[in-house]
């Protein structure tokens, strides 16, 4: 089971270190929902091992709202590059 958790941790190092390294502002946008999709299924499959649904619930609101939030700031930097 930590074994899981440690694979999984180690999958979210990868996007950071390409966040740190880019200077693309598109790259380090999709670096970052890439992190925010990978720490909310973290949060999922502990919530599946602890069998506690709030830690559930929590996952599936930061996967859906956090990615919409990510998306909106994106829409917003793009109409600012275009004027």
């Amino acid at each position: 089971m930590n074994g899981i958790l440690l694979a999984m941790i180690l999958a979210l190092l990868i996007p950071i270190y390409e966040a740190w390294q880019d200077e693309d502002i598109w790259q380090k946008m999709l670096a970052f929902a890439s992190i925010a999709t990978k720490t909310s299924i973290m949060i999922l499959v502990v919530s599946v091992l602890r069998d506690d649904w709030m830690i559930g619930l929590v996952g599936v609101l930061i996967l859906s709202v956090g990615n919409a939030a990510l998306m909106l700031l994106a829409h917003i930097i793009r109409r600012l590059n275009e004027a």
